[in-house]
């Protein structure tokens, strides 16, 4: 691996860092500019939320973290670094060739990934267990017999029952819940220091979801492993989130701790999102406001900041003109809207 501890600052309790990521995807409409921007620090041991509406880049920005962005997809500037070890043992995962050697050693052995759709990301053809085992094999130095038994191992640890018989079963035999928890055996089987969980509870019923979300929360804590939870759900968000980073159209408008995020929001998409969704106790019949226009086309050309056609505080000549740069609005709390500075950056889309 590549080590850019002395190219690269990153404080001891962040362990992966994203600046100024662009990942386009280049097709025949034209160019889809996914990720126009982002930037971010991961803290060590804690869980940060990803939230946004569909379209805003939240899962392509895992799939840029992992190098495992699909064609016609191809990440066209920013930096992504990753600390690999206790103090200055840091990787420029972007300098690494996506099939390189030193990629596949980070991903699935110091990266774990959730994916979105369980049915889809286990492949039809093999056990529960050959999958299972294929990444312990990989990352590992042990033979079939002991990577089986981890692999029973795991899965006894996620809850699946009777997990000597399940590593024999396709994944079809398996109830959506019980895939979900193979899927999370699968990316804690080499104990990641980074795990990356893509809406994985979406599809599940209501029950499920609390136990595969209490399970990704115990495990956490006893692992002392860092998660990001991409997510649309902020009731998710609240219950397992320490921070949170709010996307709008493949850029970062706020982020802040969870509390600061539900009790001070700065935006006014997050501010939106906000009072899109009904709370506890409420005895207004009043409807929920819904937020007008929908997310833009990907592959337009706009100018300005990107919120602007569906906001209530745009301020013509400023807004419709400018990308507003990220501000801090208090302690680890940073928002990207004119409302509170006039600062502006390149606009590249």
């Amino acid at each position: 691996m590549r080590e850019q501890s002395k190219q690269t600052f990153m404080p001891l309790d962040v362990i992966l860092r994203i600046r100024n990521l662009h990942t386009y995807f280049y097709t025949d409409l034209g160019i889809s500019r996914a990720l126009n921007g982002v930037s971010f620090d991961v803290p060590t041991g804690k869980v940060l939320g990803v939230v946004g509406e569909s379209g805003c880049g939240k899962s392509v920005t895992a799939l840029s973290i992992m190098q495992l962005v699909p064609h016609p997809g191809r990440m066209v500037k920013g930096k992504i670094y990753l600390r690999v070890g206790a103090t200055d043992d840091i990787v420029e995962i972007t300098a690494l060739g996506r099939n390189s050697p030193e990629m596949r050693a980070l991903r699935g052995g110091k990266i774990g990934m959730i994916f979105q759709e369980p049915m889809t990301s286990l492949n039809p053809s093999y056990t529960v267990g050959d999958q299972i085992m294929e990444a312990i094999l990989l990352h590992q130095t042990v033979n079939k017999r002991e990577a089986e038994e981890r692999a029973v191992d795991i899965l006894e640890r996620v809850g699946m029952p009777n997990p000597a018989q399940v590593v024999k079963r396709y994944p079809h035999e398996l109830s959506g819940g019980m895939r979900q928890r193979a899927m999370v055996a699968m990316a804690l089987s080499c104990s990641p220091a980074v795990l990356i969980a893509d809406e994985p509870t979406t599809a599940l019923d209501v029950t499920t979801e609390a136990q595969i979300l209490d399970l990704m929360r115990e495990l956490q804590a006893d692992m002392g492993m860092t998660t990001i939870l991409i997510t649309h759900n902020l009731g998710v968000v609240a219950q397992m989130c320490d921070s949170v980073v709010v996307m709008y159209l493949g850029r970062v408008v706020e982020a802040s701790a969870v509390d600061d995020l539900f009790y001070n929001p700065q935006h006014p998409y997050t501010k939106a999102l906000l009072r899109s969704i009904p709370h506890i106790g409420s005895r207004t019949k009043a409807r929920l406001e819904a937020i007008r226009g929908v997310v833009p086309d990907p592959y337009a050309s706009t100018t300005g900041c990107p919120f602007r056609p569906r906001c209530d505080f745009a301020k013509p000549g400023l807004c419709d003109l400018y990308v507003p740069a990220l501000t801090s609005v208090g302690p680890d709390h940073t928002v990207r809207c004119f409302l509170f500075s006039d600062e502006g950056e390149d606009d590249e889309a």
